[in-house]
């Protein structure tokens, strides 16, 4: 009898030092890069709670969004094909979305439809892919919810409430309590899930998320509406993000999403030369340059910093594809 994948991932992910720094601080990541499927990060998380919610709601048939470079698609589509779930994709095609990139590839590889559609028309074409999907004879699953993205919300955040206690698990452990929390955030799940972990523990680091893309209003929004719908499900209500600073920062966007410049790309370089580890320059290089740039701004010295590395391993190899295969590193 073959297995679920499901009941198999193991999330407890590595902390471990950074030795690519020389200053006062003391820097640590969490390599949810390594959770063992295909190629790891934030999204397994998610997509495993994604999955499971589709279960309890009797679904059999999943759609997800998201653009070519998304690490959400390609673990949503493997996933699907491992528990043998169509799985549909609605991809805006508006801007440069005749690259190739290993994230589609992947997606396509495990037998994802990818809808495509421009981004003024991603509300009817959820509306017309669920109403396909139900004369197929399946009871459609989307992830953010209804047509417009509304009414899934609590379900993301709950990946990494979760993996919060892990990071508190290691705290105690080690007895070593983190100062600074940073990551990249884009949609603003992940950093939301870690802010309501937090509210279940005495200790709360600053958590401190690195924009991607969206300006600080439409970001810090995003969190404080996630954050919301996860607290008034979770029998905590008592508990407020007002209480609470949402630290979105949008000063290091670069012009925006998948934008990069040197800095970001000698950040990768050095990361990858003296840790070993690598970042890619549209999520978790950004944020870690971001990090850097922000601890200096700011004078934060003697601190203890994590950075979570969300993932993106295929985005890794886009960037060394498309910028050293003809020319040195």
């Amino acid at each position: 009898m073959q297995k679920n994948i499901l009941s198999q991932l193991k999330f407890d992910t590595l902390i471990h030092p950074l030795v690519c720094f020389n200053d006062s601080n003391n820097y640590f990541i969490k390599r949810d890069d390594l959770i063992p499927f295909s190629f790891g990060g934030n999204k397994v998380r998610i997509s495993f709670e994604y999955f499971n919610d589709m279960f309890d709601k009797e679904c059999d048939c999943i759609i997800s969004y998201g653009n070519i470079r998304s690490n959400l698609n390609r673990v949503i589509s493997n996933m699907s094909h491992s528990l043998s779930i169509p799985c549909f994709i609605i991809s805006p095609n508006d801007n440069n979305e005749s690259e190739i990139t290993f994230n589609r590839k992947i997606s396509e590889l495990m037998g994802a439809k990818i809808v495509n559609c421009s981004k003024r028309d991603v509300a009817k074409t959820v509306e017309d892919t669920m109403q396909h999907c139900v004369n197929l004879g399946y009871k459609p699953y989307y992830v953010y919810g209804d047509i417009h993205g509304k009414g899934n919300e609590k379900i993301g955040v709950n990946a990494y409430f979760k993996a919060y206690q892990e990071i508190a698990k290691y705290e105690e452990e080690n007895q070593e309590k983190f100062d600074y929390i940073f990551l990249a955030s884009g949609t603003g799940i992940t950093q939301a899930g870690l802010i309501c972990g937090s509210f279940a523990c005495e200790h709360k680091p600053e958590i401190i998320g690195i924009s991607i893309a969206r300006k600080q209003k439409e970001g810090k929004n995003s969190i404080d509406n996630h954050v919301e719908a996860f607290l008034s499900k979770q029998e905590m209500t008592m508990l407020s993000t007002k209480k609470y600073s949402i630290n979105f920062i949008d000063k290091y966007i670069n012009q925006g999403y998948g934008k990069f410049d040197l800095n970001i790309e000698q950040v990768i370089k050095n990361v990858l030369r003296f840790d070993g580890i690598h970042l890619d320059p549209i999520y978790t290089g950004k944020a870690f340059s971001g990090m850097k740039k922000y601890i200096l701004e700011y004078g934060i010295e003697k601190s203890n910093i994590l950075f979570l590395h969300t993932g993106g391993g295929p985005l890794f190899f886009d960037y060394i594809n498309s910028h050293f295969m003809n020319r040195g590193i």
